[in-house]
């Protein structure tokens, strides 16, 4: 049995490994520890987690909201950008289980996915595997490696300046990610032979 496994159900501590901070009934974000299934609402504005979510409360304060909800039946016209946080992050990504790894950039992150430039173009729709460090924003832990899932949203051709190297501008949505330890994140991302 995993160590963390052990620490969390004999000793009652946990390292968390959040998972991606999804969107409740209730609309509020929300992330769950992957290894010991704690909830805390997470705050994209300020990309923190702010409060752990308890069960019952919650539920009695989802079922108020969706109430609340249902009242006001007109939609907002103008939805503001997402958050974005700026990264320089290397990244190795592919086809879903095809092909050798690209090397690339993150260039961004936020609730909606990622925008990575490479060498690589894909078409809309693709489902892509992105293996990268997580910033400790999201996963909770400093030097997080992740496998993440993905689909590509939108690419766009990009011509870099100093090098006169013509690169893709993928956008990425995030559909699931796993934390990899050290040495398999090294045999995951190795290029093909």
């Amino acid at each position: 049995m995993p160590q963390k496994l052990l620490d969390v159900l004999m000793l009652g501590r946990c390292s968390h490994e959040f998972s991606w901070p999804r969107r409740g009934n209730d609309g509020d974000f929300y992330q769950v520890c992957l290894v010991c299934a704690v909830e805390y609402k997470y705050d994209w504005k300020t990309m923190r987690r702010t409060e752990r979510v308890e069960r019952a409360a919650a539920e009695s304060a989802s079922e108020a909201t969706t109430r609340r909800r249902s009242s006001h039946s007109r939609k907002p016209t103008w939805v503001p950008r997402a958050r974005r946080l700026k990264l320089d992050t290397p990244v190795r990504y592919r086809v879903k289980n095809l092909g050798g790894w690209q090397e690339g950039i993150i260039r961004n992150l936020s609730q909606s996915g990622v925008l990575l430039q490479g060498p690589q173009r894909f078409p809309d729709n693709t489902l892509v595997e992105m293996v990268f460090e997580m910033p400790e924003e999201i996963s909770g832990q400093k030097n997080s490696t992740v496998l993440c899932q993905g689909r590509i949203i939108r690419t766009k051709e990009t011509l870099e300046a100093q090098d006169d190297v013509e690169n893709t501008s993928l956008a990425a949505s995030i559909l699931d990610y796993k934390f990899v330890h050290p040495r398999a994140a090294a045999a995951e991302a190795r290029p093909a032979d």
